[in-house]
């Protein structure tokens, strides 16, 4: 976002900072009613003397209460723009916690704090980012998948039952083979995500909808079929399946989930419904 759209000014003193490791900016986008509807934003942005000033809450921020600043979406004179807030900034407060995979993240709240305008194209800005986001999400779920089936695959050839192991029961081969069809379906799609990044806004928005529906589906049934094929075992703390469970969990609902993937692809189809006119 700030490559893309901040001044020159605010990439010069932020980007060498971030690609050296020393800055951490997120972005902090996520409000409680918003229902990861990017376009809808109640958080206030008013112009002063000395700069802007913001007032905003945003919700489950990732890493939020380790970053050194965040990208804030925020209504300016009825038009959403994209600001970029300093932690610590006078009226910044932030509340850290522990996530349900095992990674942080904080409540944002800013109370007429001073903040630097990156573009008054907020809108388009965050759409590019949260599509960005859920490219990677889409190839970092990929990894896992990878790895749950990998390690699902090991433990029947090595679990036995009646002499044998389980990895020679024909239905439990089948259901194996059910999550490396879904595992290879959604490897396709997250190439694709990625592939179309570089495409127009409009095109973008459709590929990255329809690789969250494939992705959505196929972390559900790759994780569940994981968990029920290690039995008890499969949801102990010591396993690390159950980790993995819980990251697939969580990176489905990240940047939006199946549901509303799902009606993004269907709203992106209203032109081509149907069978045509009688």
């Amino acid at each position: 976002m700030l490559n893309h759209y901040a001044p020159e000014a605010v990439q010069a003193h932020w980007l060498p900072r971030i690609a050296s490791g020393e800055t951490l900016v997120v972005l902090a986008h996520q409000e409680r009613r918003a229902r990861y509807r990017l376009d809808k934003c109640e958080s206030k942005a008013a112009q002063t003397s000395n700069g802007y000033t913001l007032t905003a809450h945003k919700s489950i921020v990732p890493a939020g209460d380790h970053a050194d600043a965040f990208l804030v979406p925020a209504m300016l004179d009825g038009q959403q723009a994209l600001f970029l807030l300093e932690r610590n900034a006078p009226g910044e407060t932030t509340r850290g916690y522990i996530t349900q995979d095992g990674s942080r993240a904080a409540e944002a709240e800013a109370e007429h704090s001073p903040a630097t305008l990156v573009t008054s194209e907020g809108l388009a800005a965050l759409e590019l980012a949260v599509d960005t986001g859920s490219a990677a999400v889409c190839a970092e779920a990929v990894g896992v998948m990878d790895q749950v089936l990998r390690i699902t695959a090991d433990y029947l050839n090595q679990r036995k039952q009646f002499g044998v192991a389980i990895a020679s029961f024909q239905a439990l081969r089948h259901r194996l083979a059910d999550m490396k069809m879904q595992l290879e379906l959604a490897r396709s799609m997250s190439y694709y995500a990625s592939l179309q990044l570089d495409t127009p806004a409009e095109q973008r928005r459709r590929a990255i909808a329809r690789a969250r529906v494939q992705l959505s589906q196929a972390m559900r049934f790759v994780g569940q079929q994981a968990v029920q094929l290690h039995g008890g075992i499969g949801v102990t703390d010591e396993y690390i399946v159950s980790h993995q469970f819980k990251k697939l969990t969580q990176l489905e609902m990240t940047y939006g989930d199946g549901l509303h993937h799902l009606g993004e692809v269907s709203s992106r189809m209203q032109e081509t419904a149907g069978v045509g006119d009688a």
